[in-house]
Parts: structure tokens; C-alpha cells; sequence
């Protein structure tokens, strides 16, 4: 499989001011990793290499794709933003200054692909063309639209760059044009084959214009012939086919994939398929007790009743007249924070009062029992008999809280989308204002199963067969899921026997909302998860390898079972097991659970590494121990050896440090040095060095 390397390149003020606002570089992302399901397997691989914000400055568009093109040669350079008629959209013009070749057919593609939906297309001003081996193309800023215009073109783009690259046109154009159209995945109606073949015959091969007119006809733009009163349709298939990936459940070793047929993706990528392809949450009722806790809500939540629902005192004291003044006054009641019927207040009287109690009718302020002093008390002294009030000008409602001064009847109190938690009191918000039950997202209930031959229980007495392994990953992740909230079923380890497998999953799929399974995800012929998913399930495997270390061969599919039930296939070795738990299960728990948007993921935090590490070919999300020293920063420690099987890796690890991939930061820089900055998620909680 030949890897096709893409540079993504956004142009916008605002994004370069303040990145958060971006949301190209995740539109397209998704569009190139569904590009590369689509592309038949053992051909090419969209692969992005670079992803970068740049102002509507010329100067740095230019500085950035010449870096593209003629340092590290790109594949292919995809721009968006800039190509509006606002003074400030200079990147067609930016970039056609950099053109070998123009690419006029990809031009007319986008475009007339754009004009099907809107006029405003016409607003747009693209350019498309080749600078050295790259291909460069220019999309507007809006995702939408950048969207629309690459997915009309992409399926051609690998032609486009092989051909940009320097391949042999005699042998790309073997086999004519139903083969190109074939491996793009495209086609023209059968009388635009006839037509193209007869001139295209004689050159024992396809001139490189003459394919960009044949591609443009089969986006429908190109001059369709008629013979005798219409064209001919295609046939087309009343059924659609399973288009297997996987091996064959029963096929011979000589038969299984010599080399993955699943295209490696980014972990952006990664985290953009499951979240597209998760169903929505589900939406149960709750009585509101403590076992609301961690729950979401699926809607506003208004108050019952009112808080207080009586005027109540705020302070001890005396309940007054606030027209009386000062003076001595006879004491003819007491209002306690109690239930009970209390008498009417008349003028020159007053009632001894506590915090909390309501006041009694005719009242209209509280005097501070600070402001008073005893004048007259009963015989035995344990009664007040007359006070003295020493305070003046009281105001109309002093130290009293009116009804719904606190919570109005009716008030929205809690909005949906708000997490139930243990420390912030909604529990007892929702208690204080008469709610019973409450809408809620419904947690996922997830199962975990461990799968091989050499798998047994680790409580299982006695020693270990040689080639036998203890299962560590079942109790971890099982630890993990009861960690975050998350109820799980034991689903026990299922041999490497596909009829065995086939039945575990079954079961587990009338029980469960989420699997999770560790182990027969990689390339021998007993790894069994992905031809069962496929070919018993007809399931669908939406990535089977990710570009990360540890956790190559994570794999994520769904199961048509009501609107899509998932399965997170993740590797046997133990640290990769848990990583790619934390990196890719926890985030889609959390979205079943009704959380959205980057609140799904792990929190993020920059830390100071204390000591030089290492970097791989491959991003890594390395185990690391992050405490709070004395001066406030947060220090990071490697957890050791990263080796994949290594589960002491993860031994007293918070976090996971991020670390960029050799190719991300140039061959002069092989490690992170001591000191630096990176990235961390974390995983646990932190740890303050006393």
C-alpha cells in the first residue's frame, strides 16, 4: 500500500489568533479518513503529515507551501480559507504565484460541484495546480463548503498526485479508463466508455489530459452522446454486497492478509469515527436519590415550589414593625425554624425569632437580637417578658427573605446537559424545590472480554502450562470502568475457536450497550474479532490500525443491532490495553452518557518533563507520573520502559504524556529534553510533592 502524504494549511485570521475556533482541520480530517475506508485496499493511504493556522498574510501562505513542496515534499497540499473577494483573501493569489501547473479540471470540478447546491459557489474563487510533485488545491473557509468541494474531487487526487510524483503515465493508464474509474471509484455511463475508447485506442494508452476530461465526465460535467432516442443506464445491483476486509473465518494460513488491509489513521481520525458513528444516548427516568449521582440530564429541570416558600428570617432576633421604631415592647410570640401555626403580629408587638423560621403575619422586618437588650424578664428568668429595640430606621423587609428569593417557582433550576455530581449539590438543589424524578441520559453498560488460547483467569490456581498467560486485562479494565461510573458485565475469556467467539459476542449483545475485547486484533491466523464482527455480525469495521504507539492495532467497529452497537477491539498487550482505553473507550462512554464536544475527552494539562525522553516514529502517549511541586508546576516523571507488555508501566501512572512523532519535529530532534514543555491527558488524579 503506498502512502500519500497530505498537508492541511487553514488560513484565517481569527483561527491564528486564537485556534480554538477552528473547525476545518476536523472537517477535513474526517473527510480523508473516510476517504481512505472507501479506497480499495492494497492501493493508497491518505496520510497527514502536516497541520498548520496561518494568518491572511501572503507572505506566510507562501513561506508554508514552498516549505511543503520543496522540503518535504507533500503528496498533497489542501488549503481552506481566503478565496472570497474580502480584501483579506489573498491565497488564491498567494498560491498561484507558487504554480508550475495549473489544474484547471479540478477547478471545474469543485466548482460545478458547489453550484448543485448553491449560486453563492460562484463567489468562490479556487485554484488548483501542481508545484514541483505536489498537488496543491484551495478550498473556501467555511467547513461546509470546504467539505463539499474536497469530497467531489478526492476520489481522484490519488491519480492526481501519483502522476504529480513522477509514476510512469504508459503504466498508471494500463488497463484503460474502467480501470482508473474502477480503482478511483467512479463511473461513467457505458456510451461515455465507447466514445472515450475510440479515441483513446490508438495511443496504446491515456494522455494525462485526456483522463482529466474523462474525470470530469464522470462527475457528471462532461457532453453525454445519445444514439437512437436516449442514452442506455447502467445496470445497477438490487442488493448490495459485504465488502469483506477481513480474513476468512475458516481460510487457510497461505490465504490470510499478508499485510493489514486497514488503513492507518491518525488518532484524530480515530476519535472523529467513533464519535460520528456512536448512537445517541438514551434517555431513561431516575428518582432523584444518591444513586443520581453521574447521571446527566436530558432536559431543563423547573422548580416545583418555591425557596423559601415563606418569609423567613436570615438572623436571631425579633420580629418587628419596621414603623415602630425604638422603644420597649412586650414579647407575645416565638417563631421557631419549625412547623406550627403562628399568631398575627399587631403594632407595638414583637416575636422572639430564630434564623430560618418564618416570619409571622403582619411582620415586616427583623431586628438583630445584637441591636436589643432584655427589659423585663419573668420571675424564675427564663423568660422574656419586654425588649428594647436600640436599632433605628429599620427598612421594609430588613433581614428577611422574601418567597422565591432563592428559587422562583416555575425557574429553570438545573439546564439539560448538566452532570449530576457528588460534591456539587444538585442532588440536593433538585431535592430543596420538590423534584421526585428526573429526565436523564442513560449510563452504557459495558463488557469486557478477554480473548486466546494462552488466556486463563488470574485467580486460577497453581503455575502456568508453558505459553500460558494470566489475565491482566479484564480486572484492569474492568477497575477502569467501575472507576468512572460505568456499570460492567464479566464476559470471561473466549478461546480462539470462532464458533466460541461467535456465541460469547451473542450473549454479550443482548446484555451489554458497549464491548470491549483485548487481544486477536493483529495479523495471525487465530486473531478471529474482525472476521467474526464482519462476516457473522455483519458488522462494520470503521478503522483496524491506528498511527499511535502503544495501541497499532486498536480497532473500533459497530454491529447493526438497534441504531449501532459498539465493539472497541483493543490489543492483548496489557499497557496498549489500557491506553487506548483511556484514549478512545472512555470518550465514547461518555458521549453514550450524554456529554458533547471536547468535554468527552480526557482533561489536558502542559507539564515539565524531569528528565529527557526519547521520541518514536510514531506519536506516542507515553505513562508518566505528574506531581505538584512546591512552587506550583506540574512536573512529569516517566513511569520506565514503555514496551507495550509492560503493564508495570502503568504502576502509579496519572497521565499520559503526548509526544510527537520523529517526523513531526525533524531528524535533529530525536528527544524531548529535560525541562521542556509537552502536552499531557490525565488519567488519575494529582499528586502534590511535599
Amino acid at each position: 500500500m503506498k502512502e500519500l502524504t497530505v498537508g492541511l494549511l487553514i488560513v484565517s485570521d481569527t483561527a491564528a489568533a486564537d485556534h480554538g475556533t477552528d473547525r476545518a482541520i476536523d472537517t477535513l480530517t474526517a473527510v480523508i479518513a473516510e476517504a481512505n475506508i472507501r479506497l480499495p485496499s492494497n492501493t493508497y493511504e491518505w496520510i497527514i503529515d502536516e497541520r498548520r493556522i496561518v494568518p491572511d498574510e501572503k507572505a506566510e501562505i507562501q513561506t508554508k507551501v514552498k516549505d511543503w513542496c520543496d522540503q518535504k515534499m507533500l503528496n498533497l497540499i489542501i488549503t481552506t480559507g481566503g478565496t472570497g473577494f474580502a480584501k483579506r483573501d489573498v491565497t488564491p493569489e498567494a498560491v498561484s504565484e507558487l504554480l508550475d501547473k495549473p489544474a484547471s479540471g479540478l477547478v471545474h470540478g469543485m466548482l460545478a460541484a458547489s453550484l448543485k447546491i448553491t449560486p453563492f459557489a460562484m463567489m468562490s474563487r479556487p485554484v488548483a495546480g501542481v508545484r514541483n510533485e505536489t498537488v496543491i488545491i484551495t478550498l473556501p473557509g467555511s467547513p461546509k463548503g470546504a467539505k463539499e468541494n474536497l469530497e467531489s474531487i478526492i476520489k481522484l487526487l490519488p491519480h492526481a498526485c501519483i502522476q504529480a510524483a513522477g509514476g510512469d503515465s504508459r503504466t498508471l493508464h494500463s488497463g484503460g479508463i474502467r480501470k482508473l474509474e474502477k480503482e478511483a471509484g467512479v463511473s461513467t455511463s457505458s456510451n461515455q466508455h465507447d466514445h472515450q475508447h475510440s479515441h483513446l485506442h490508438d495511443s496504446g494508452g491515456i494522455a494525462s489530459d485526456e483522463v482529466a476530461t474523462a474525470s470530469i465526465g464522470a462527475s457528471g460535467c462532461g457532453h453525454h452522446h445519445h444514439h437512437g432516442g436516449g442514452g442506455h443506464h447502467a445496470p445497477k445491483p438490487r442488493t448490495q454486497q459485504q465488502d469483506f476486509k477481513s480474513n476468512e473465518i475458516s481460510g487457510t494460513v497461505t490465504r490470510r492478509h499478508r499485510s493489514s488491509p486497514y488503513p492507518m489513521i491518525s488518532v484524530a481520525q480515530a476519535h472523529e469515527l467513533i464519535s460520528s458513528n456512536l448512537p445517541p444516548p438514551t434517555i431513561v427516568t431516575k428518582t432523584v436519590d444518591t444513586d443520581l449521582v453521574g447521571y446527566i440530564l436530558a432536559a431543563d429541570v423547573t422548580a416545583q415550589e418555591a425557596v423559601p416558600a415563606f418569609r423567613a428570617s436570615i438572623v436571631d432576633g425579633y420580629a418587628v414593625l419596621h414603623t415602630d421604631g425604638v422603644g420597649i415592647y412586650p414579647v407575645v410570640a416565638v417563631s421557631h425554624a419549625s412547623p406550627g401555626e403562628i399568631a398575627p403580629l399587631k403594632a407595638g408587638e414583637i416575636a422572639r425569632i430564630t434564623t430560618g423560621a418564618p416570619l409571622p403575619p403582619g411582620a415586616t422586618a427583623v431586628v438583630m437580637v445584637e441591636d436589643t437588650r432584655i427589659s423585663k424578664a419573668t420571675e424564675d428568668g427564663e423568660e422574656e417578658l419586654e425588649i428594647e429595640i436600640l436599632a433605628s430606621g429599620l427598612e421594609e423587609m430588613e433581614n428577611v427573605r422574601e418567597v422565591g428569593s432563592d428559587v422562583k417557582l416555575g425557574e429553570v433550576v438545573l439546564r439539560k446537559g448538566a452532570e449530576i455530581t457528588a460534591v456539587g449539590g444538585e442532588v440536593g438543589l433538585l431535592a430543596s424545590v420538590g423534584i421526585k424524578e428526573v429526565r436523564v441520559y442513560k449510563k452504557p453498560v459495558v463488557g469486557v472480554l478477554s480473548t486466546g488460547d494462552e488466556v486463563v483467569n488470574h485467580d486460577r490456581p497453581g503455575g502456568l502450562s508453558l505459553g500460558e498467560v494470566r489475565d491482566s486485562n479484564r480486572p484492569t479494565l474492568m477497575a477502569a470502568v467501575k472507576a468512572r461510573g460505568f456499570e460492567y458485565v464479566d464476559l470471561g475469556i473466549a478461546k480462539d475457536q470462532p464458533g466460541t467467539l461467535k456465541d460469547v459476542i451473542r450473549e454479550a449483545l443482548s446484555k451489554v450497550d458497549v464491548i470491549i475485547t483485548t487481544g486477536g486484533v493483529s495479523m495471525g491466523e487465530k486473531d478471529l474479532l474482525k472476521p467474526t464482527i464482519e462476516r457473522t455480525f455483519n458488522g462494520t469495521i470503521h478503522f483496524g490500525r491506528v498511527a499511535m504507539k502503544p495501541g497499532k492495532p486498536t480497532t473500533f467497529a459497530t454491529i447493526p443491532i438497534d441504531q449501532g452497537r459498539p465493539i472497541f477491539s483493543l490489543p492483548g498487550n496489557p499497557a496498549s490495553a489500557t491506553v487506548t482505553f483511556h484514549l478512545f473507550v472512555l470518550p465514547a462512554l461518555r458521549q453514550l452518557k450524554g456529554h458533547i464536544g471536547n468535554d468527552i475527552h480526557l482533561p489536558k494539562a502542559l507539564v515539565t518533563v524531569d528528565r529527557e525522553i526519547p521520541l518514536d516514529p510514531r506519536p506516542e502517549f507515553h505513562r508518566a507520573t505528574i506531581k505538584i511541586d512546591k512552587s506550583g508546576e506540574l512536573v512529569a516523571r516517566s513511569t520506565g520502559g514503555q514496551r507495550s507488555s509492560r503493564i508495570g508501566s502503568l504502576e502509579a501512572a496519572n497521565a499520559l504524556l503526548c509526544l510527537p512523532a520523529l517526523t513531526e519535529v525533524g531528524d535533529k530532534r530525536t528527544h524531548i529534553p529535560r525541562g521542556d514543555k509537552v502536552e499531557a491527558l490525565l488519567i488519575g488524579e494529582l499528586k502534590v510533592d511535599i
